[in-house]
């Protein structure tokens, strides 16, 4: 029988899961979100960040595939990143 976690969501866990976060253009967005993500995900991998700028260039969105754990991992980084000053929009 699967517990609780595994009802609420459509996830088989552990799984590859891709957070996009978007912000402000600086050298300081991306240093921050990984230091944020591998709060909660500790084995991840800087170096496969990827990082793309807005036609602009004033904005940086942030890809950062993850190996999720649970839903309690991925609503605790979600938690911690949307409410980051930095973050502008997360999906």
């Amino acid at each position: 029988m699967a517990n609780a976690e595994q009802q609420d969501t459509p996830l088989d866990f552990p799984c590859a899961f891709p957070l996009k976060i978007m912000g402000l253009a600086g050298d300081a967005l991306a240093l921050t979100v990984l230091e944020v993500v591998r709060r909660h995900a500790p084995d991840f991998d800087g170096a496969s960040m990827e990082t793309r700028a807005s036609s602009g260039g004033k904005y940086l969105s942030l890809t950062c595939t993850i190996n999720a754990t649970s839903r309690a991992q991925l609503d605790a980084l979600y938690r911690d990143l949307s409410v980051h000053p930095m973050v502008k929009f997360m999906l």
